[in-house]
């Protein structure tokens, strides 16, 4: 199975709700790093799985949608904590309507917040 990956970094803040974790119930900031994982069996007549532009261009509108946002004021995030989890979930989401090429069998979104944690969501 091929793989291809991009990422790109952003700054953005956000605050945890419904409980109490010390600081992280304070608005903060984070360097995220977003990353996309396309897996599939098959490449297309230029030997590509898909083409590295689109991925590139649709990671960078939405990482440049949360740049310096508070991501518990982002609509998506209403009323659900805005960790990295669910980041990754609404992200997926993102990719998952944009990206139609056939060769696709997989496609997975991380989330690092930090140089040690990291969350993904994958789909098929």
């Amino acid at each position: 199975m091929y793989r291809l990956a991009v990422n790109k970094d952003f700054i953005a803040q956000h605050f945890l709700i419904g409980g109490d974790w010390g600081p992280e119930n304070q608005k903060h900031s984070h360097h995220y790093r977003l990353e996309i994982t396309l897996a599939g069996n098959k490449l297309d007549d230029h030997g590509y799985l898909v083409d590295i532009v689109k991925i590139k261009d649709h990671l960078e509108k939405l990482t440049a949608y949360y740049r310096d946002q508070t991501l518990n004021e982002l609509p998506e995030f209403k009323d659900i904590n805005p960790g990295i989890e669910h980041l990754a979930r609404i992200s997926y989401q993102s990719f998952y309507q944009y990206i139609h090429t056939p060769g696709i069998s997989n496609l997975e979104v991380k989330v690092c917040e930090d140089d040690i944690a990291w969350a993904s969501y994958q789909g098929e």
